[in-house]
């Protein structure tokens, strides 16, 4: 890496072909400002920067790492926001995008780590990322791989105080799983504590109190491993936990809209769930970052109002259409049989693997209530799951039924539907064709 300077603008040459452009400002806030951007594309008029004092960089260039660290872990949460540095990875992520803008929008500073190609199947580039991201500072990196990551955050040139990571497997595969929510995640905890990070804030899910699938027991590992950094002092944590997404709620809205029945499982009381929306869930996660009350806490999570089975989230979109309410209800043994045949066949075909674990996936969540499991009566309980925020699922399927989905595209992981209809005959989801 190179570095030229002229006047009050210094640039830093990286041989990956970007620039990091520091311009120390004579606002009167003595800040300077940075700015990640191509070297092919030398404008920074289309994105905010972020503010760094002045004061805060002398401090930090005047201490060891060690003793930089030790600061940070004294002293960030006495300080505002505008003097607090956030690592977000997974930032490009549903939730992650939702988690970046609440930050910067709460005055903290952000760094998103974010894939040279991000989004679903890589279909967004370096431009659209930034303009996705717009108020944080963008490091594009690989999270997966440890040296690549600490390389990228160590040319950043300064510490951070709390990692926040929203990462999660696309895909529920099997390597997939083990590859992004404990090796990718536990890169991020690794990396992060290098550079100064004394607070974790760990994007989870509430399923993983009944592990039954292989997301569930990568998750269950790098939480267990979360505990102990905290259990060994100097280092904190808040474990979120949250209910169904309203998104992945969304995917029969068009399809009913158009006529099509509305899909569930035995008798649509089989599961339920307190659907969360991605701003409220995004909010909660940021309250993480500098509440006290929420330190070393494992903190389930869902959305105003009480649970909702797939019975009463069909009848509620009806009732929103103004039509007669028309269910296709499919024997959950159908998916208990599929599922018996592919296990079988991976003994065989070990590519199959993932096909196995899609249809447990889409078996766990149609069965599966995603609230609070009492270890005292082995049931779910509506009423121990807490609520948060003020978006509910009603205004959420309005919207969509006068919007449409676009931009919020599901994954496979985040819809049973998706997963079921690889998996069940023909005949039961035909109609969808």
């Amino acid at each position: 890496m190179s570095l030229c300077f002229s006047s009050n603008l210094i640039t830093l040459h990286s041989p990956k072909h970007q620039n990091l452009f520091i311009n120390f400002s004579s606002e009167p806030s003595q800040c300077f400002k940075l700015f990640r951007i191509s070297s092919t594309t030398p404008s920074t008029k289309s994105f905010k920067p972020i503010k760094f004092s002045n004061q805060r960089f002398k401090l930090y260039a005047s201490l060891t790492q060690s003793q930089a660290v030790e600061a940070t872990q004294s002293s960030f949460r006495d300080k505002s926001p505008k003097d607090v540095n956030v690592l977000v990875v997974g930032s490009t992520g549903y939730i992650g995008k939702f988690v970046v803008k609440e930050l910067v929008r709460r005055g903290f500073n952000v760094v998103a780590i974010a894939r040279e190609r991000s989004g679903i199947r890589g279909k967004n580039d370096k431009d659209e990322t930034l303009a996705q991201l717009r108020g944080a500072n963008v490091c594009f990196s690989d999270v997966t791989n440890l040296n690549t990551f600490e390389e990228s955050l160590k040319n950043l040139g300064f510490s951070f105080d709390v990692v926040v990571s929203c990462l999660a497997s696309r895909s529920g595969g099997v390597k997939d799983s083990w590859k992004i929510d404990y090796e990718a995640t536990r890169n991020s905890l690794v990396a992060g504590k290098k550079f100064g990070a004394s607070h974790f804030v760990l994007l989870s899910a509430i399923c993983v109190q009944k592990p039954l699938l292989e997301f569930q027991r990568a998750k269950l590992k790098f939480e267990a491993e979360l505990m102990k950094e905290a259990e060994e002092g100097g280092f904190t944590y808040s474990i979120v936990r949250p209910t169904a997404f309203f998104k992945s709620l969304g995917g029969q809205v068009e399809l009913v809209k158009d006529g099509k029945p509305y899909v569930m499982f035995g008798d649509g009381k089989l599961c339920a769930c307190k659907p969360i929306s991605e701003p409220d869930l995004a909010s909660f996660i940021v309250d993480c970052v500098m509440s006290e009350d929420k330190i070393n806490r494992v903190l389930p999570i869902g959305g105003p109002g009480k649970a909702l089975t797939p019975l009463e989230q069909g009848e509620m979109l009806f009732k929103l259409l103004g039509k007669e309410p028309k269910f296709l209800k499919v024997p959950i043994g159908i998916m208990d049989f599929a599922i018996g045949v592919l296990d079988f066949l991976v003994k065989v075909f070990p590519s199959l693997e993932d096909a196995a674990e899609f249809g447990k996936i889409g078996r766990y969540y149609a069965a599966e209530s995603m609230l609070i499991l009492d270890p005292e009566t082995g049931e779910y309980s509506d009423e121990k799951t807490p609520s948060y925020g003020n978006d509910t699922l009603e205004e959420f399927f309005a919207r969509v039924l006068r919007e449409g989905m676009a931009g919020q595209e599901l994954v496979a992981t985040e819809n049973w539907l998706l997963k079921s209809e690889k998996l069940l005959p023909k005949p039961w989801f035909g109609i969808f064709h």
